[in-house]
């Protein structure tokens, strides 16, 4: 399968030579070693992102965010849900510096009828076990979209109604496309089971429009490329600009404001959202600093401010 290579029984990053990812290097993080050149401060106190918000039309496509990789997309009287996380916390206990640092703006319950939920990777910030026997006992008639590897941990838990898609592939339905694209992360939910299955982004082809859901990634000058050219340009992209610092240690694996605007860039993007911030506390970048740095990489590429947008979570925003 293009692009998809496992060694010993775990997937690996076909463009990625150097991922500081083991124990020894999360040690050397929080005990201060890539700090040497310092963190970002938080952004001017009277910052705020170029950006005007219009009315909500109920007969336009729209996306509503309810935090971190997790948004409600509607579009043609489609339902899809992104990564739902809806937890307090995203670890397997309990973890006060784990826990979700912004309400949600609904509860689980009150989500419209979802037809299709796309499942990135199994990370606990991605892969909410409880969001997803919640659902399917409210929702039993899901699709569920899913990386390489992770159909069984849904098997396991009584939901069959699942798909698995490689990198490529794609899967037709009566009124859309999926299509699974490459991002460059890595999975795991223990220390034993690092990479033992895969991860996604998914490109939705919904009649005319099209919508980019990114996933989790580092940045690399090959996959992006390779994505605009076969779906772009894209109505709508959900791009992470958030747990990018220490740079030396986060890069491989997530993705600045400023690798999410070459994203932006690469897949023809005709508007984006920011995701994967102002949820939970994973890096050292200041809380409220993703939205900054994104207005200053727009700025730097002398790019529309309003074609790619930190929303606050709850927004509902037509595209």
């Amino acid at each position: 399968m293009e692009g998809i290579i496992k060694k010993n029984g775990r997937y690996i990053n076909p463009h990625l030579s150097d991922d500081k990812r083991s124990l020894w290097e999360f040690i050397r993080w929080k005990t201060g070693f890539y700090h040497a050149d310092g963190v970002p401060t938080k952004p001017p106190a009277d910052f705020s992102y170029p950006f005007t918000l219009t009315p909500y039309d109920r007969s336009l496509p729209s996306a509503v965010w309810i935090g971190h990789s997790t948004f409600l997309v509607e579009c043609e009287g489609l339902n899809i849900l992104t990564d739902p996380v809806f937890d307090h916390y995203c670890s397997p206990v309990p973890f006060k510096g784990l826990r979700r640092r912004s309400e949600l703006p609904f509860p689980i319950n009150a989500l419209p009828k979802v037809d299709i939920v796309l499942i990135s990777h199994n990370h606990y910030d991605h892969l909410d076990g409880k969001a997803v026997l919640e659902l399917f006992r409210l929702q039993p008639n899901i699709l569920w979209i899913l990386p390489k590897g992770l159909l069984r941990w849904f098997q396991r838990r009584g939901i069959t109604r699942c798909m698995e898609l490689g990198w490529w592939e794609s899967l037709s339905l009566n009124t859309c496309k999926i299509s699974a694209v490459p991002t460059q992360h890595f999975s795991g939910r223990s220390l034993w089971d690092k990479n033992k299955t895969h991860w996604n982004g998914y490109v939705m082809e919904i009649g005319a429009k099209k919508f980019y859901f990114v996933g989790d990634t580092g940045y690399n000058d090959q996959d992006f490329k390779k994505i605009g050219f076969r779906f772009g340009p894209i109505d709508l992209s959900l791009i992470p600009i958030g747990t990018y610092i220490p740079k030396q240690f986060m890069a491989t694996v997530h993705s600045s404001p400023y690798d999410g605007v070459q994203i932006h860039q690469d897949v023809g993007s005709r508007f984006s959202l920011g995701m994967h911030w102002n949820t939970f506390c994973l890096s050292d970048e200041p809380f409220d600093r993703p939205p900054y740095d994104l207005y200053l990489a727009m700025k730097e590429k002398n790019l529309p401010f309003d074609t790619f947008v930190p929303i606050d979570i709850g927004t509902r925003i037509n595209w």
